[in-house]
């Protein structure tokens, strides 16, 4: 089981080296991320955009550009296009977005002949190392801060199993999985309140598996033993989930940005639900992010 960013890396470094395919590398950020993962034996790289731009900016990042394969297509569409293509013919273990518009990017991503739709939600998941824990430590994931603004009970049912997955191939084999509400009673007037419930009835009866599910869970009381006691909340994921479903997208992803500039958590994301890994950093994200990010993706695929 993978319980740390340091042991994330370490065993990525062990491993046969993935291909990432980024789609439209061409900026600086983009090229010295390369730069750095590619020296720190993380992956290797095929970069589809530009070729001219691509290795006038390796050289002034001290790159070598022949440390890459790069696919000369001028159009940010194209490129994009063809990175997926990359990925569903074997060519490449992963995507990544580089200096496009996200929109540009998921289309192809998405699209349901010759991208990587596999017919499921696609989510993020934004995981970040539990730095006091009873249980000793792990990972932890937050889910959705990105992708989907207010999603259905079988969305979030989806969303739900994307984690999971994730969090098996990190080898919990049994992640205790929170719903996320203001409050842990179910109360009519409070909507999520009673998704949160019949997800966790829906993983009582095998309609979700590969976990533990319970809710609704206020924030406080599913991460801490304590207030999970002062509250009289019982069963196996009170004060030790490992998964937190947020309600929506509006409480998710201020959530992830208080880990970040608040309590400084290093953090990682990947998307799931598509048919294989998908890197999409923010322009805010901090180049630790960006490294462990395709680290992650490095080691699921």
């Amino acid at each position: 089981m993978i319980k740390s960013f340091n042991e994330l890396i370490a065993a990525v470094q062990e491993k046969p080296k993935k291909k990432v395919a980024i789609a439209a590398p061409e900026g600086t950020t983009v090229i010295e991320l390369v730069k750095k993962a590619t020296e720190e034996g993380i992956a290797e790289f095929i970069l589809v955009g530009n070729e001219e731009k691509i290795k006038s900016m390796c050289a002034e990042a001290g790159f070598d550009s022949h440390c890459v394969n790069i696919i000369n297509i001028t159009d940010q569409k194209e490129a994009a296009e063809e990175a997926v293509r990359l990925v569903v013919a074997g060519g490449a273990n992963a995507i990544m977005k580089g200096n496009l518009p996200t929109a540009t990017f998921m289309r192809a991503i998405l699209d349901k002949q010759k991208g990587l739709n596999d017919n499921k939600v696609i989510s993020e998941i934004t995981i970040y190392e539990k730095i006091v824990d009873p249980a000793g430590g792990g990972f932890r994931f937050l889910t959705d801060c990105a992708i989907n603004v207010q999603p259905t009970l079988d969305e979030k049912k989806q969303i739900i199993e994307n984690a999971v997955g994730l969090a098996h191939k990190l080898g919990n084999p049994l992640p205790k999985v929170a719903v996320i509400s203001a409050v842990e009673v179910v109360n009519p007037a409070m909507p999520d309140t009673i998704e949160a419930a019949a997800l966790s009835k829906m993983a009582d009866r095998g309609q979700i598996t590969g976990c533990i599910v319970d809710g609704p869970f206020a924030f406080d009381n599913a991460i801490s033993v304590e207030a999970a006691e002062y509250k009289k909340v019982g069963g196996e994921v009170g004060g030790h989930a490992d998964i937190i479903m947020m309600p929506n997208l509006l409480a998710a992803n201020p959530l992830r940005k208080c880990l970040v500039y608040y309590t400084k958590q290093r953090i990682a994301t990947a998307l799931m639900g598509a048919k294989a890994p998908v890197i999409l950093t923010s322009r805010t994200d901090s180049a630790d992010t960006m490294l462990l990010t395709i680290a992650l993706a490095a080691y699921i695929s």
